[in-house]
C-alpha cells in the first residue's frame, strides 16, 4: 500500500515559475490521506513559496523545501540543514563575477542585492517567495540553507567551472535551465524523502515520488514507484521506474486519481 507520496513542482506539477495548480489536485490529496496517505511537496524553492502555492490545504502536508534543506509543515520546521556562512558569502562574490544573479536563503527569508526590480517582482508574485531586497549580500545576516545563482537560460553550461570547483565543499544541483543550487555536503531531495520515511515508519516500497530534473533523481531512489513526467529530462526517466503524462496535462494528478478509492 502506498503511504507517502512526494511530488516535485517546477516541471512536474506546473511550469516552471508558475503557481497555478489545478484546484481539483487539493481535493484528491485531502481523499488519499483520508485514505492513509501523506504527501510532501519537494522543491528548490523557499517553504513560503511551497504554502502559498498549496494555501487551500497547507495544513495537510510535508514541506520538503531548498532542494532537502529544510523539512517541516504548516508552522513547524522539523529539520534544517545549515551552510558555512563564510562558503556562502564566498560563493555569492564568485556567482556575481560570472555574470550571474546571487541569492542567498536563510530558512525564511531569501535574499538578493538591490538593482533588479524585475527579478524581485518575479520572485515575489511569480515564486510567491518571502524576499528581501539588500545592498550588499555580504551582510546578510546568518544562518543560511542555500545559495542560488539565476541565469535566464543556460544555467548548466554557465556554471560548469564552478561546480567543478566547489563539488567537495557543497552539494550543487541544476534547476531547470535557470537555476544553480547550492546546500551544505550531503543534502538533497532524496535525503529529504529518507528522513520523512524515518520519521513516520514508512519504507521506500511504500512511497510514490515525481520529478522531472536532475535534482530529483536522489528522491527516485527512495521510492519503488518513481514517475518521471513525459516533459522529464532523459536522466531522469532513466532513473524512474514509471512513467507519468507532461506536466501541463496533470500527468500527476492523472496517476494520483488512480488510487483514490470512492
Amino acid at each position: 500500500m502506498i503511504k507517502l507520496i512526494v511530488s516535485d513542482i517546477d516541471g512536474t506539477l506546473v511550469q516552471d515559475g508558475g503557481n497555478e495548480l489545478n484546484p481539483e489536485l487539493f481535493g484528491v490529496i485531502l481523499k488519499l490521506r483520508r485514505q492513509g496517505m501523506q504527501f510532501a511537496a519537494a522543491s528548490g524553492r523557499q517553504w513560503v513559496s511551497i504554502e502559498r502555492t498549496f494555501e487551500p490545504i497547507k495544513e495537510k502536508i510535508f514541506y520538503l523545501s531548498d532542494n532537502g534543506a529544510y523539512v517541516g509543515l504548516h508552522g513547524r520546521n522539523l529539520y534544517l540543514n545549515t551552510v558555512e556562512p563564510g562558503l556562502v558569502r564566498e560563493m555569492a562574490q564568485e556567482i556575481r563575477k560570472a555574470g550571474m544573479t546571487p541569492m542567498v536563503s536563510g530558512p525564511d527569508v531569501v535574499y538578493l542585492e538591490e538593482g533588479n526590480e524585475k527579478f524581485y517582482d518575479w520572485l515575489v508574485n511569480g515564486y510567491k517567495f518571502r524576499a528581501k531586497q539588500v545592498k550588499d549580500l555580504m551582510e546578510v545576516p546568518e544562518p543560511f540553507i542555500k545559495v542560488s545563482a539565476y541565469r535566464p537560460t543556460g544555467i548548466d553550461p554557465a556554471t560548469r567551472q564552478l561546480r567543478e570547483r566547489y563539488q567537495d565543499r557543497l552539494k550543487i544541483t541544476i534547476s531547470g535551465d535557470m537555476w544553480m543550487d547550492c546546500m551544505a555536503p550531503g543534502i538533497n531531495k532524496g535525503g529529504a524523502v529518507k528522513l520523512l520515511q524515518e520519521s513516520l515508519g514508512i519504507t521506500p516500497e511504500e512511497t510514490m515520488v515525481f520529478g522531472d530534473q536532475m535534482n530529483d533523481i536522489e528522491m527516485m531512489q527512495q521510492a519503488y514507484y518513481s514517475f518521471a513526467v513525459g516533459n522529464a529530462r532523459p536522466e531522469v526517466k532513466a532513473a524512474a521506474r514509471f512513467q507519468a503524462d507532461v506536466n501541463v496535462k496533470d500527468g500527476v494528478l492523472k496517476v494520483l486519481r488512480l488510487l483514490v478509492q470512492e
